[in-house]
């Protein structure tokens, strides 16, 4: 089911909202930076998602081939979402933050089904042989 979620970065200067069905999965990756910084994401079409408020609050981060913004406040350094051009699949999406998405109860959380990706090894068809440290 599809609800409006709202979310923000932790000082709150940087705020979203999204329409999201959760039900449908999110998705966790392997891959350098989302193994560092915890990255737990739920793609969006590009009209799913509403920045609010702080454009100007945030800076961009791109590695590898440059197709995927990281946005992160610069303020606190939470990345609330990110953003790209998917080659693979030949559109542009939005990806939300869901560690970031602020009118989600505890037992939504515990019960996401979730969706591991073997970035590591650009296999991203597959899961990586081990995820419980994602």
């Amino acid at each position: 089911m599809i609800k409006t979620y709202q979310g923000s970065c932790h000082c709150g200067k940087v705020r979203f909202e999204a329409d999201i069905d959760l039900s449908a999965g999110t998705g966790k990756c392997n891959c350098s930076i989302c193994t560092k910084i915890r990255l737990w994401g739920v793609v969006l079409r590009p009209d799913d998602f509403r920045l609010l408020a702080g454009e100007s609050d945030l800076n961009d981060y791109q590695f590898g081939i440059h197709t995927i913004h990281h946005r992160f406040c610069q303020h606190c350094g939470v990345q609330p979402f990110w953003h790209g051009y998917s080659e693979k699949k030949g559109r542009v999406f939005h990806t939300a933050n869901v560690a970031c998405l602020d009118n989600i109860d505890d037992a939504e959380f515990a019960n996401l089904p979730v969706h591991y990706v073997d970035g590591r090894n650009d296999n991203w068809q597959a899961q990586p042989a081990e995820t419980r440290h994602l």
